[in-house]
């Protein structure tokens, strides 16, 4: 089904409509839209790299066909998911404590100045 396809034409490929915006800096948006480009390449590298790991560890050699045709277990499925959501939040976390820190402004510095000028 996905034989024929040039996937680095489609990969360049634009989008219909228009890009969605989050930040009121463009170029915020497309740092973003980069660092999760390059941390999704980055999973998909390191599940290759845990099969290539496995499968020296079971038989001391292999051919990249054997990496090809592999196939993980229910628990080693597990165990990268896991593997998988400990890296995103470890990389996310920057993000998340922004968006946090949105959500939750500090208050005005004269607020707490007049809270601790009424103890």
């Amino acid at each position: 089904m996905t034989q024929g396809l040039d996937w680095i034409a489609r990969s360049g490929a634009r989008a219909k409509g228009r890009r969605p915006a989050f930040f009121d800096e463009p170029a915020v948006d497309r740092l973003y839209s980069l660092s999760l480009a390059l941390m999704a390449e980055l999973s998909a590298t390191r599940e290759r790299l845990d099969t290539v790991e496995r499968l020296l560890e079971a038989g001391g050699s292999l051919k990249r066909r054997d990496i090809e045709d592999y196939a993980p277990d229910r628990i080693t499925g597990e165990e990268r998911g896991e593997d998988t959501r400990a890296y995103i939040a470890r990389v996310m976390r920057g993000f998340q404590q922004e968006v946090e820190a949105m959500e939750q402004p500090d208050p005005p510095i004269m607020d707490i100045v007049e809270q601790l000028s009424a103890r």
